[in-house]
């Protein structure tokens, strides 16, 4: 039976969320999965092995305001730390 991070499933669906808002200077794989590890061993892992209980796990992140608010926080931080730091080929300064 497979053992499933149900925290990587809200922050991958929070990144897709604010992936507009987030300001990063690339988008390229590389970068959003540096912003998906930085943000992942930043916050506490919830594991499930039963997938049917994955809606509930998610639900009572959703619906606890200072849950949310906190995962969003870290995603954004992380992108803050990728987009000052890219590890990827895309080399180029983004003019603001």
């Amino acid at each position: 039976m497979p053992v499933i991070n149900v925290m990587e499933e809200i922050v991958r669906n929070a990144l897709a969320e604010h992936k507009d808002q987030l300001q990063l200077s690339c988008t390229c794989e590389r970068c959003m999965d540096d912003v998906l590890a930085i943000s992942l061993n930043r916050l506490q892992p919830r594991y499930i092995v039963n997938e049917e209980t994955s809606p509930f796990v998610r639900a009572s992140y959703t619906a606890d305001r200072q849950g949310a608010a906190n995962i969003i926080s870290t995603v954004f931080q992380a992108a803050k730390i990728v987009s000052e730091n890219k590890r990827c080929s895309n080399k180029e300064v983004e003019i603001t």
